[in-house]
């Protein structure tokens, strides 16, 4: 008898992505775009410049090889908040906070699961959709994890809420401002502009969204081995409580902290640009605030944070080695001719097609380029003009390019953010992807029927005509 099939570890399947990407650096015509530096110091490529290369280049496995340890310092700073935000939860949980805020949850809402689901899925959607919040909510993972399992439901479960969460908000935001407001502005359509459409669909997003995760979720709690991680170790194994304890004052004091930190956070993203670095700061500082709310011995927290960060090695691995497929592209000069190539069968085909075609390929594009901004300023120099050519509205190019871009970000193994998230809770690659895939093509078929709808009723067509008007009367060139 056969040997039924294994799937390789998560590990293996990302290697394997790095040796086809160099493979298809040997057979890929290799060519680039101009490009130019725009205001906000960041390369955009010009429309129309495509030229192939005069003399191929052909990456070696050496280059491979050495795409690894550039991919980890590429990747440096997600590992980097992975391994913080995983050390300064140890401590946490060392205070005993963790497991008494999830025991008072599960004492208000420990038969209201769907109720617990439904409020991720839907305040994360919003967060995400209004400032771009996605590797923020890699702290609450293990919390969820942790409450879930209390709960009878699985790691996937909290994987699934976080994930699909940031998935829609960045999919169907009205205002996000790494991926809409870049995206509108290449595209020259005022910012802001269209956020009515998008502030409506959101919901039926969520609501998909949420229906995937709790079906799922349902099928754990009437039958535990119906889990697709039934047989793997919890990432908390032999850490969960037993017995939980009160939430007393100290305990809410350092959940005081929490959101404190949480709050300044978002203030310094939406209003000084923060990123890792910067939020990595501040939970370093929150896990000084905890070790003297706590009471903890100095080295008690230090001990507590290098076991978080153990435990979070794979993650940080992974990570980086998902970083080395976009690094390969690039290396091999086939990124701008994989766009080149998927953007020109467009011209062919009808003004509803060609904005499905768009949406295709953003959901391929963001495989190679997992950066919402970078793939903006990749794609949206060609998409925009390109729009104008087969009849569709700039304002729906820029919402094919957020779906593509978003939803596809919940399962593109290239995305550090998902990676870390899975990789915390102890979930494999493949499963996720058995987990996510028909959820992917549940919001995919929705998103285009709302494309299909926005150039049937002309979505965006007020800013065309008001730009050949403006342009007409010599107003602007």
């Amino acid at each position: 008898m056969a040997k039924a099939f294994k799937v390789p570890h998560t590990l293996t399947l990302l290697f394997g992505m790095m040796i086809i990407a160099m493979l298809a650096t040997w057979i890929v015509p290799q060519g680039f775009f101009q490009t130019f530096i725009n205001d906000a110091n960041r390369e955009v490529v010009i429309p129309g410049t495509f030229s192939l290369v005069e003399e191929r280049q052909y990456l070696t496995p050496w280059e491979l090889l050495t795409a690894v340890p550039r991919a980890f310092a590429a990747a440096q700073d997600i590992i980097f908040f992975v391994f913080i935000v995983g050390g300064v939860l140890a401590i946490a949980r060392r205070t005993g906070t963790v497991d008494a805020l999830i025991g008072r949850l599960l004492k208000k809402h420990s038969d209201k699961p769907q109720k617990l689901i439904f409020m991720v899925i839907f305040f994360f959607s919003l967060a995400s959709g209004a400032i771009g919040t996605a590797g923020e909510y890699i702290p609450f993972v293990l919390i969820l994890v942790g409450l879930c399992k209390a709960m009878r439901l699985d790691a996937m479960t909290a994987v699934g809420m976080t994930v699909a969460g940031y998935g829609v908000g960045y999919g169907a935001s009205a205002f996000n401002p790494f991926t809409v407001l870049i995206a509108q502005g290449i595209a020259e359509v005022p910012l802001y502009s269209g956020w009515w459409l998008r502030a409506v669909i959101i919901l039926p997003f969520i609501l998909i969204a949420f229906h995937h995760v709790w079906t799922y979720a349902k099928k754990v709690i009437a039958d535990p081995n119906q889990s697709l991680v039934a047989d793997l170790p919890c990432p908390l194994e032999g850490k969960e409580a037993t017995v939980y304890p009160e939430l007393n004052g100290r305990h809410r004091m350092i959940l005081g902290t929490f959101l404190a930190t949480i709050v300044i956070a978002i203030y310094g993203i939406s209003q000084h640009g923060w990123y890792l670095y910067e939020l990595g700061a501040c939970f370093v500082g929150w896990g000084l605030v905890i070790t003297v709310l706590g009471r903890l011995k100095f080295d008690e927290a230090a001990e507590s944070f290098i076991e978080g960060v153990k435990d979070l090695t794979t993650t940080a691995v992974l990570i980086g080695v998902a970083r080395g497929i976009a690094l390969i592209l690039e290396d091999g000069q086939i990124l701008h001719s994989i766009v080149n190539g998927l953007s020109m069968p467009l011209s062919h085909v009808p003004a509803a097609i060609s904005a499905v075609g768009m949406l295709v390929i953003q959901t391929i594009l963001n495989l190679f380029v997992p950066s919402g901004s970078g793939q903006a300023f990749v794609t949206m120099p060609l998409m925009a003009p390109l729009s104008d050519l087969v009849g569709v509205p700039r304002q729906v190019a820029v919402l094919a390019y957020q779906f593509g871009d978003g939803f596809s970000n919940m399962i593109v193994p290239t995305n550090a953010v998902l990676m870390g998230i899975i990789g915390i809770a102890g979930v494999p690659y493949d499963r996720w992807f058995r987990f996510c895939m028909p959820l992917l093509g549940k919001l995919m078929l929705f998103a285009t029927i709302v494309l299909v709808l926005a150039v049937v009723f002309g979505y965006g067509a007020d800013l065309e005509v008001a730009s050949v008007f403006i342009n007409n009367a010599g107003v602007v060139s």
